[in-house]
């Protein structure tokens, strides 16, 4: 914040310019996981990645998300089982060595389009081993393919062993998931884990499937970290759609943070919202539909892959995704927590975070059910319009941030008004 002094008379004020810090904009290449048809890319492993960074110039987006996954030949979930499309934009089959890496960033340079990280969203605390085996190689190419990109940081999830208890996940964690993170920290890397308690992953009545949800798991799993010397590589990549969908408002979770202590672990952000439904709630609650979804054959799961996608009803019932700006305004949902308030989710990120806006990422994450369309045409002015309103409001946030919290304050001047608070019913 540049400040000077101005003389007035015999008086002297300090002047603090206006000086804004947008944050930098980002988008996850699932947002289109066949813009490249499996055909075409399964025979030529980086071309999706070549076509996405094309795809990103036309839509405006600056940076992209890359996405990882096993791929449907590999995986332990059948696709049929899935909502979306495998998203293995970066197919990593075969390691992803230097010369592959060179060709990325030729398109990178040519496109002028940038990372922001990586991304492999998967169960890390599977509990059959070889599955799990399987899940933490591709976790380690993802590592090895961050480095050679020049990316910093790795997205994912920590999961859940559905077989334990919450407690003996904790231990699980420490045994199985700490080593990873000592594989990114010997790489120069950060973990950042995204916090969507995964309620449709498997067709238990289990709830919590991923263990780092919210603010007290990531505390308690951070101190695990630190006893191991890899608290600086733990780190969450905050998505507000998962705070609404656990009745949370993401001011009263960033003030919690700061509160505890914890203000620096959010490294990163998600930019995907959550709209709620009313009427679901007065029929199920917020925990969703528990009898009679279609998941299973009795007490079996079923053996028809398609039908596990009724797991979900956990959660879809009573919620839909917003890919943001898709959503109407809504200050009285924003107020009881039942859609996201963007301006004050980017102000209460400046507020009460310890961040460095424009050295952090919006990465926009599009899982708006009716426009989960595998249309390009279609799908662009969807995605453009989606990021010029994350450009915006985050530019209105840094605007409002740097005149109420730099400019005004250095002269003295009081803000207007009470604003949003934490933990206010």
């Amino acid at each position: 914040m540049a400040m000077e002094r101005e003389s007035s008379g015999n008086a002297q004020r300090l002047v603090a310019a206006f000086t804004p810090r947008p944050m930098k904009l980002s988008l996850l290449t699932a947002a289109l996981q066949e813009l490249t048809p499996r055909e075409r890319r399964d025979a030529d492993p980086d071309l999706a990645v070549e076509e996405w960074l094309e795809f990103a110039v036309q839509i405006g987006a600056p940076n992209i998300e890359l996405s990882a996954a096993l791929h449907p030949s590999e995986s332990d979930v059948p696709a049929a089982a899935l909502l979306d499309p495998v998203a293995n934009t970066l197919d990593l089959r075969a390691p992803f060595d230097a010369a592959r890496a060179a060709r990325v960033r030729r398109a990178m340079q040519a496109t002028r389009v940038g990372l922001s990280d990586l991304a492999y969203f998967d169960n890390m605390l599977a509990a059959e081993e070889s599955v799990r085996r399987r899940k933490h190689a591709l976790m380690l190419r993802v590592f090895d393919a961050a480095v050679l990109l020049g990316a910093d940081a790795v997205t994912g999830f920590v999961g859940r062993n559905p077989r334990l208890g919450m407690d003996a996940n904790l231990t699980m964690f420490e045994e199985v998931f700490v080593p990873l993170l000592k594989e990114a920290k010997a790489r120069g890397l950060t973990f950042r884990v995204e916090q969507c308690p995964m309620p449709g992953w498997n067709v238990s009545d289990s709830w919590h499937n991923n263990i780092a949800y919210a603010p007290g798991p990531w505390i308690a799993l951070h101190r695990i970290c630190e006893r191991h010397g890899v608290g600086e590589q733990f780190r969450i990549h905050y998505d507000p759609s998962h705070a609404i969908l656990m009745g949370q408002d993401t001011r009263s979770v960033f003030q919690y943070l700061k509160d505890t202590g914890y203000d620096f672990l959010i490294g990163g952000f998600h930019v995907k919202g959550q709209v709620i439904d009313a009427r679901g709630i007065a029929a199920w609650g917020y925990g969703g539909q528990t009898i009679q979804r279609g998941d299973r054959d009795g007490d079996t799961p079923s053996a028809d892959p398609a039908a596990r996608q009724n797991a979900w009803k956990k959660q879809t019932v009573f919620a839909e995704h917003e890919l943001p700006g898709t959503a109407r305004h809504d200050p009285l949902a924003y107020l009881q927590n039942r859609s996201v308030d963007w301006l004050d989710h980017q102000l209460a990120a400046r507020e009460l975070l310890r961040i460095e806006p424009d050295k952090t990422f919006l990465v926009v994450e599009h899982e708006f059910p009716p426009a989960r369309i595998q249309d390009k045409a279609r799908l662009a002015p969807i995605l453009a319009g989606s990021l010029a309103f994350t450009r915006a409001i985050d530019e209105a946030a840094a605007a409002m941030y740097a005149l109420q919290h730099e400019v005004l304050p250095a002269q003295g001047i009081a803000v207007q008004g009470f604003g949003r608070e934490a933990y206010r019913s």
